[in-house]
């Protein structure tokens, strides 16, 4: 059955609600946040995954006063494509998008930085759910910047905590993330929290 999950974002003045379909072996949502910070903006998001969670689709529009941005991820293979567009000026924040593509080679999850939400595919993907304390998988990621629409390819590491945690780092930072039995957050300190 679908499900619908709303966060408070602790970070800003925000909000981030996706309408998630979670299927067996695969995962697609919808959602929208609304942010105050780094200036007020909208950001609506379509995902699919295939079969193991791994994204095949990912859509991100962004929008505030006089501008508005779209990036599109499709993976085929082993390479993405990414489509982007943009009305308007938002500062002078580079183009949305990659300028290279062949940068995002190998990766196989997409994580949005304004929601929680992309944190569930890798924990799904690799099996963490339920995984012995002390399992770590490190992934290559293309990292969605938010509301500029950047694709950045980093690295981020998982391990599972207990049953209800899995550390996230990626380059200084870390967080613990508290999961629920579906791999959804619940709590993501300073970040954001899940309210139903």
């Amino acid at each position: 059955m679908p499900r619908a999950l709303l966060w408070d974002r602790m970070v800003e003045v925000g909000t981030d609600i996706a309408l998630v379909d979670l299927r067996p072996d695969k995962l697609l949502a919808h959602g929208q946040v609304v942010a105050a910070e780094p200036v007020p903006h909208a950001c609506r998001y379509q995902l699919t995954t295939v079969d193991g969670f791994a994204t095949d689709t990912m859509t991100v529009e962004s929008e505030g006063a006089g501008w508005q941005r779209e990036v599109r991820l499709e993976r085929t293979g082993n390479s993405w494509r990414v489509i982007t567009s943009e009305q308007g000026k938002f500062g002078s924040v580079q183009l949305p998008g990659i300028v290279d593509p062949g940068r995002l080679g190998g990766v196989l999850d997409v994580d949005l930085e304004a929601t929680a939400l992309t944190n569930t595919l890798p924990i799904r993907r690799l099996g963490l759910l339920g995984a012995e304390p002390g399992t770590t998988h490190t992934v290559p990621m293309a990292w969605i910047r938010v509301p500029s629409l950047q694709v950045i390819p980093v690295e981020q590491t998982y391990t599972v905590i207990d049953a209800d945690t899995i550390r996230y780092s990626s380059g200084s930072f870390t967080a613990d993330l508290t999961v629920d039995k579906d791999g959804f957050v619940v709590n993501y300190p300073g970040y954001a929290s899940l309210v139903v």
